[in-house]
């Protein structure tokens, strides 16, 4: 699915990477605790959370994911959005709580992140 089609589902605004709202995700990761996040690998995936501190923003780049959605109407600070604009790393926000979000993206066919059993 791409980024673009994501943004319309979820009435998300573009706060980052409009440049890059072509790329393709198939996967999602709800999670508010960034250690959660680095359970999985795939750089298709999208990171739903309400976190919206630089911490976010290391752990995508670490992990190779560039595209975030934050939950709830949260927007990041400038610091952190020009972080995000430096790494290349889409972000969004949307009204929706993070159940319904996720629900929205799943019943258009994206699927949960693959975690990584150790």
């Amino acid at each position: 699915m791409k980024l673009l089609e994501i943004q319309k589902l979820l009435e998300a605004e573009v706060l980052s990477g409009h440049e890059h709202m072509e790329r393709e995700v198939t996967n999602a990761f709800a999670a508010d605790l960034m250690s959660d996040v680095l359970a999985f690998v795939d750089d298709k995936t999208i990171l739903l959370t309400g976190l919206t501190n630089p911490h976010t923003i290391r752990t995508a780049e670490m992990m190779d994911i560039n595209a975030i959605v934050f939950v709830r109407g949260k927007k990041p600070d400038e610091e952190t959005l020009k972080m995000a604009e430096e790494n290349q790393i889409v972000t969004m926000t949307t009204k929706n709580i993070m159940f319904v979000t996720s629900g929205i993206l799943y019943k258009k066919g994206l699927r949960g992140a693959n975690i990584i059993h150790k």
